[in-house]
């Protein structure tokens, strides 16, 4: 028996019910993934008691020598993993990354350009109910009407006509590579800094299956928990020595007290797994992975945003199915797979309903799923659609699932 189910067990046992929920079903949310045993280990450990609050070598507490050692490790594994020269370890989340991206560059206030929520942009990118569109004059760029990708062109026309002061790139739910020159040459054109978000294709990035905008961009920023199959938590890069200062100075004392130093330590270990030859063969199957699904759904006739993708997610526009985005992603989880509802571009649904979902690879590729299972989850998508109220359909598929789940185990759950 374990300490806590000793010691409240009401805790343990909602622990347990997760444990069985990310075990016996299929996640395909795009955002998230399977840690490794070891990056557990490392998030749940004796670190979260030490109070850190500065940078190595200069933090306001003492007995940091030994977290100061760790918190220099991850910062030298991820600057050599991008390639990058300086880098912050600190951000306990991307909205946070990208908070303090904007606090090193630009004033409240100013103006910025992002990729708009219904385009497939994040909420930091200058949504107006974020703190991206509250303290800053936001204004948001969205996808050709023709080809439902990035019309680089009007985005140039933008940034000509409100002459942001930062230009923003990358996204929350976009299946196609983002062309991070053509970003930096609208930015120049108009003045402005170029901070790229690199959430979704860190994992990418890092192995050369897409474009880097390390040296392209002045400022990088990551989660650390989605295609780099990390903790969660946030990162943020630059080759800039005065902007690494001020990134520095708005994560601590801006923004932040003290790091999660058991969470740092958890990134440090992922950075090294990431680092291996291993990961790479990993990042090529998530995308194979995401292939064959995709043409799946299409061959069901299901649309998807951009006819297809480049990367580990797919955005699937439900209208021609009849659905909305809720309708499917309940039904779907009442089969025992998971996704999220989202918005697609010129979306007529709220986004607590909408038109769409996202779908990603990158979870069940760490548990082993290969070409042959996402053919099969394909057609389970399709017979959900088919029979979105039919109870024991669903019934039926969740308990294919179960079945289907048992020969691929969740790392670190035994």
């Amino acid at each position: 028996m374990s300490e806590l189910q000793k010691t409240d067990k009401k805790v343990f046992d909602l622990i347990k019910a997760e444990q069985v929920r990310q075990t016996e079903g299929l996640e395909l949310i795009a955002s998230e993934n399977y840690v490794s045993k070891s990056v557990l280990e490392a998030t749940g450990s004796i670190l979260t008691n030490k109070y850190a609050e500065g940078y190595p070598g200069h933090k306001y507490y003492g007995g940091c020598e030994v977290i100061d050692q760790i918190e220099n490790l991850a910062i030298e594994r991820l600057k050599k993993l991008f390639g990058c020269k300086f880098a912050n370890v600190q951000p306990h989340s991307g909205s946070q990354a990208n908070m303090a991206a904007y606090f090193a560059t630009i004033k409240p206030g100013d103006v910025i350009i992002g990729q708009s929520l219904d385009s497939g942009g994040h909420l930091t990118h200058g949504a107006k109910v974020s703190f991206s569109g509250m303290i800053y004059e936001s204004y948001g760029y969205g996808l050709s009407a023709e080809t439902g990708k990035l019309d680089y062109g009007e985005i140039r026309k933008l940034a000509k006509k409100v002459k942001p002061k930062a230009v923003v790139c990358g996204y929350s739910a976009y299946p196609r590579a983002i062309d991070f020159k053509q970003f930096r040459k609208i930015a120049d054109e108009v003045g402005a800094y170029l901070i790229a978000d690199i959430a979704h294709i860190a994992g990418l990035v890092a192995k050369g299956f897409h474009e880097s905008p390390i040296g392209i961009a002045d400022i990088v920023t990551s989660t650390t928990h989605k295609t780099l199959r990390g903790p969660r938590s946030g990162i943020v890069m630059t080759n800039d020595e005065q902007l690494a200062k001020k990134i520095n100075k708005a994560i601590f004392p801006n923004l932040q007290g003290g790091p999660l130093e058991h969470v740092i330590a958890a990134k440090a270990v992922a950075f090294d797994e990431a680092s291996k030859p291993e990961f790479k063969k990993y990042i090529k199957n998530v995308l194979l992975n995401m292939k064959a699904l995709a043409n799946t759904l299409q061959a069901f006739d299901f649309d998807l945003v951009t006819g297809g993708t480049d990367n580990h997610l797919i955005l699937v526009d439900l209208r021609s199915k009849g659905l909305t985005g809720i309708q499917f992603e309940t039904a779907l989880c009442q089969a025992g797979i998971t996704v999220n509802k989202n918005s697609v571009p010129a979306d007529p649904n709220p986004p607590q309903v909408s038109s769409g979902i996202r779908v990603g690879t990158a979870a069940l590729t760490t548990r082993g799923f290969g070409l042959v299972e996402m053919k099969r989850i394909g057609e389970l998508f399709n017979i959900v659609a088919d029979n979105v109220d039919d109870s024991k359909v669903l019934k039926e598929i969740r308990a294919e699932v179960k079945a289907m789940t048992n020969n691929f185990p969740v790392p670190g759950i035994s």
